[in-house]
């Protein structure tokens, strides 16, 4: 697929498309882009004239300020599961890049190694109670132990025999992204009791009745001024601080993909293997891989190749017109995130995996999305995606080089129709053991 080159937009001819995003999810708008020839595309959904489109100059267009805001574009349904009200995502202007900075100065070289030693470390406990057992269920086991992590790092008190519970709600509040009916109710109830239980954390701050370390999350949202100096509302405090737990938690999707490839293409799991401690050096195109930088690579492409974000709103701030298309103010607008990161003008021979490809990969802030695009600090880009990498690779060396198991037969069927994707099996191993045992 070029870059969109005609004179004619082209508009899906039916009355609405709702029930066919929800229908296609992940391949909605790639299917069409694909059919129409075309990065952009009108159509209507939610009864709305909307406008769909995908590729690298899209996704620049999508993340320029000046024509597109994000306060009003996220519907109340996904607020209320997903993001939570008020929450850094749904703001824009000075507002965010205040509300933005809070979240990126929690991301430390010295933060994230911290947190890297506390995820290690909850892997191996994990692994030593799944000692024994006939089998575990990989997914739900992430989540327990990205929950605890994430509290632990976050200074969010968190008892034993509440790990699973809350680990679960916000596996609910991300199930919720497209869902309708039970599944959304229960991201709804989830976040409220979360909300709750977290804004009662952050009165108990201020009033000096609990303790935190000042260089965590619970502490910076507890304390943090907007820019009329104000302190956060507790319940808006609360959302923030939930908007960095629960990411945490949404890499239990990532890891789980991660077990899905080594088990689809095993041979990348020996040359992780070799690579794990830079005894090894991969050859090939006139490049090394060095210690890491293999891992690196296959991260990536879990990222770029298995289904987590379909697509991302906003909405256009003032009119004008981009290739043909006329952008009227207030109109709704979809980026591809799933298709943008398939897209074969930007990616040889996309629907393969193959970790090489990143091997001399620039790092363009518009081609790769799988957590937005553009740039961290300045933008709508997901502050905790150089967290999402490190803790990636921590679980890939855990899975890869501290312990086998065995995958038994299970259907492992990505359904591309529900959003998130997720196996019905969540991917089940056994026979753990411990690496030299």
């Amino acid at each position: 697929m070029s870059e969109f080159e005609h004179e004619s937009v082209p508009h899906e001819k039916t009355l609405d498309s709702s029930v066919a995003l929800l229908n296609e999810g992940y391949e909605f708008i790639f299917n069409r882009r694909k059919e129409f020839g075309s990065d952009i595309f009108e159509t209507r959904l939610l009864g709305k004239p909307a406008i769909c489109m995908g590729g690298k100059e899209a996704a620049r267009l999508f993340y320029d300020t000046d024509r597109f805001h994000r306060q009003g574009a996220i519907p109340k349904r996904i607020q209320k599961s997903l993001f939570g009200q008020q929450g850094v995502q749904t703001l824009d202007g000075q507002e965010h890049a205040h509300r933005k900075r809070l979240f990126m100065d929690l991301m430390t070289p010295e933060r994230l190694e911290q947190l890297e030693g506390i995820t290690e470390k909850a892997w191996l406990e994990a692994a030593n109670r799944w000692i024994g057992r006939e089998s575990v269920v990989l997914f739900d086991e992430a989540r327990d132990v990205f929950c605890r992590s994430a509290h632990q790092w976050a200074g969010v008190p968190l008892e034993e025999d509440e790990v699973r519970e809350r680990g679960q709600e916000y596996i609910d509040m991300i199930d919720a992204f497209g869902a309708v009916g039970l599944r959304h109710r229960r991201g709804r109830q989830a976040r409220a009791r979360a909300e709750r239980r977290i804004a009662e954390l952050i009165g108990e701050i201020r009033g000096g009745l609990r303790q935190v370390p000042e260089d965590t999350a619970a502490h910076a949202m507890a304390w943090h001024r907007g820019l009329d100096g104000q302190l956060l509302d507790a319940k808006v405090a609360a959302v923030e601080l939930i908007n960095i737990v629960r990411p945490i938690v949404a890499i239990s999707w990532y890891v789980m993909f991660a077990a899905l490839a080594l088990h689809d293409y095993p041979a990348y799991a020996d040359k992780l293997r070799m690579k794990a401690y830079g005894n090894g050096k991969a050859h090939g195109n006139g490049a090394e891989a060095g210690a890491g930088e293999y891992a690196q690579w296959f991260v990536q492409e879990v990222r770029r190749f298995y289904p987590f974000t379909p697509l991302l709103g906003a909405e256009v701030s003032r009119d004008f017109v981009w290739r043909g298309c006329e952008f009227k103010e207030g109109t709704m607008v979809l980026l591809d995130v799933y298709g943008t990161n398939r897209d074969p003008s930007l990616w040889e021979d996309p629907e393969s995996f193959r970790p090489e490809r990143f091997r001399f990969w620039e790092g363009g802030p518009f081609d790769l999305i799988p957590q937005g695009g553009g740039d961290h600090y300045t933008g709508h880009r997901c502050a905790g995606e150089w967290l999402t990498i490190d803790l990636m690779k921590v679980s890939l060396d855990f899975l890869v080089n501290r312990i086998s198991y065995t995958v038994p037969e299970q259907d492992l069927t990505l359904k591309l129709s529900r959003m998130p994707a997720l196996p019905e099996s969540r991917f089940v191993i056994g026979n753990v053991k411990l690496a030299g045992s």
